[in-house]
């Protein structure tokens, strides 16, 4: 599956669950909490963390589960997708869905899960949980990654 590149022939709507599943590549953004403006809907993006994310990591520590313990945890299906128009531009769904390719630093092009680390596209080391933050107005940050050309140089910034 690695080297098939399905996400560029296959409608989301027909791929397994295993090819949805393998298009996330662990960076951990869509897990972080965002505030939306109920009058103009303009979304403001924290540096605070779902609690079930593995800040190391950057995986859910249980994905399985994980609307038991978080009811409002938002959960990306092929068919609602273009409801989440605050993907990052550099998520594997949201490229996809707009007919692009994944960029280098994604696991199915380079065979490794740390590569979106070393990257420096995964909220690794760069946010805090949601059990030390308070109130979230006091960590609106700017949005992650929303050029589409951040790949696999890591930012000058880091």
């Amino acid at each position: 599956m690695k080297n098939s590149k399905f996400w560029l022939v296959k409608d989301m709507r027909d791929m397994t669950s295993a090819e949805w599943e393998s298009l996330c590549d662990g960076c951990g953004l869509c897990c972080l909490h965002k505030l939306e403006d109920s009058d103009t809907g303009k979304i403001s993006y924290t540096n605070v963390a779902c609690r079930l994310l593995d800040l190391d990591s950057c995986q859910c520590v249980n994905y399985r589960l994980r609307q038991k313990f978080v009811p409002d945890c938002v959960v990306l299906t092929p068919e609602k997708i273009s409801d989440f128009h605050w993907l990052p531009k550099s998520c594997a769904y949201r490229r996809v869905s707009e007919g692009k390719d994944l960029l280098p630093w994604h696991p199915l092009i380079s065979s490794s899960q740390e590569s979106v680390h070393e990257a420096g596209i995964s909220v690794q080391g760069k946010v805090i949980s949601e059990r030390d933050a308070g109130e979230l107005v006091d960590h609106i940050v700017d949005g992650p990654h929303q050029d589409d050309d951040h790949n696999t140089e890591k930012r000058k910034d880091d």
